[in-house]
């Protein structure tokens, strides 16, 4: 028998996202689905998955067992928010006034604007104000179904601000339920202070900023932006080769606001995923496809700029590539911590279907941060992150859009989130 501190039972829909990571072409429609399912889990790991008779044959609950009754439930993996930039100070606001009344990202940014102005607020910010907002959104994070996400620095651009930021994200991750990935994004922009001496900056990342962030152990990946009017192909490969050799793994912003080759630039360095892809190239496509290099999307980012240019997403599925979903939540180009706004506007946006979003947001997000052997799908030996959701039927989270649908949510085994709340579409 089988030792079990928390049963959940009589899911309408257990949906496991279970099978091989990443969930590629067809498969990224296979949900895994358990009628009727019961889940088993002890010390923070699922420990059995299956229906009610082999529950009863195979589990034996401990005498003061959590036990949840699912009924009428949905209840799937918690989602993995691969893409954030969650430490900063400051709004931006204003900038999204000037975009409705038709000025561009690039024109604010000239302006003053854009990734600089959160760079002040965030400089003069003190690490606990950043703690403390970091908390705050965290929270919000977690409520509505975010049981892991990574975060980026990038808002600092010097040595002491950014580390700043990636101690607070140490202590965010030691300190909160929601398990927090940290990535050094030093290579976001160009400084003011160092607009005219690129070099100089480049070489502040390379000789000062990432043997602290390595020797302090703060990151686990290492992300560059490379794209007009922040980071050269050659710029961005010398920061990736010299994080790569202090043993950072690798992401890169790519293809983002115009065409060039930034997916085959992160194949070719040998990055765990390629971010944004607005405007991938078919050649670029078929490496990552190729490679099994994960191409994070950022939908709500999309949405909140009105942008016309999206990433070619239906091609991207059919040629392989694994797809996953993340928030990019930041002040100036997307301020939602939802995962449930990202899979509804994946759905409405990109054309993918329930499933395939759902999909994206857990094992193969997981799979775009190395997790996927710990997170993002309900299989024995994983984390018992768990959401339990108001309503019996998937489809209703992208059907019934822009409300809260979570019940419950359990991060390793514990309740952290209860809303109660009635059945929906019963």
């Amino acid at each position: 028998m089988t030792t079990a501190d928390l049963i959940v039972k009589n899911a309408s829909e257990l949906i496991t996202c279970g099978g091989n990571a990443p969930k590629t072409g067809s498969a990224l429609a296979e949900l895994g689905i358990l009628r009727n399912g019961f889940l088993a889990a002890y010390k923070g790991k699922v420990v059995f998955i299956g229906d009610e008779e082999a529950f009863h044959r195979e589990v034996k609950p401990i005498p003061d067992a959590t036990v949840i009754d699912a009924s009428s439930r949905v209840v799937m993996p918690g989602f993995v928010d691969p893409h954030t930039h969650l430490v900063f100070a400051g709004t931006r606001e204003e900038e999204f006034l000037l975009r409705l009344s038709g000025m561009s990202y690039r024109e604010i940014a000239a302006r003053g604007g854009g990734i600089m102005s959160t760079v002040r607020a965030t400089r003069e910010a003190s690490e606990e104000e950043l703690f403390r907002l970091g908390m705050a959104r965290l929270n919000k994070m977690l409520e509505k179904g975010t049981t892991t996400c990574e975060a980026k620095s990038g808002y600092g651009l010097s040595v002491d601000s950014e580390l700043k930021i990636l101690r607070v994200i140490k202590r965010l991750n030691e300190k909160h339920p929601v398990e927090v990935i940290p990535t050094f994004l030093g290579a976001h922009t160009i400084p003011a202070e160092y607009k005219n001496n690129r070099e100089e900056y480049i070489e502040l990342i390379i000789k000062k900023m990432l043997p602290k962030v390595a020797g302090e152990k703060l990151a686990s990946f290492c992300d560059v932006f490379v794209e007009q009017g922040a980071f050269t192909l050659v710029e961005g490969e010398m920061v990736l080769k010299a994080a790569k050799g202090y043993g950072l793994r690798l992401k890169v912003h790519a293809d983002q606001l115009s065409p060039g080759v930034g997916a085959e630039f992160a194949v070719k360095n040998e990055a765990i995923s390629a971010e944004h892809l607005e405007y991938i190239s078919e050649s670029g496509i078929r490496a990552l496809a190729e490679n099994k290099v994960a191409g994070v999307l950022l939908p709500t980012s999309n949405f909140f700029l009105r942008e016309e240019k999206l990433p070619p997403v239906r091609e991207m599925v059919e040629a392989g590539v694994p797809i996953a979903l993340g928030t990019d939540f930041n002040p100036g180009t997307s301020p939602v911590e939802s995962m449930q706004m990202v899979i509804y506007l994946a759905c409405l946006l990109y054309g993918l279907s329930v499933a395939e979003a759902i999909n994206a947001a857990t094992i193969n997000a997981a799979y775009a941060i190395g997790r996927e052997n710990e997170l993002g799908s309900l299989e024995p030996g994983k984390k018992a992150d768990i959401l339990i959701f108001n309503f019996k039927n998937h489809s209703h989270l992208v059907y019934h859009f822009g409300d809260n649908h979570i019940n419950k949510v359990i991060k390793e085994g514990k309740l952290v989130i209860d809303r109660g709340g009635d059945i929906c579409y019963l």
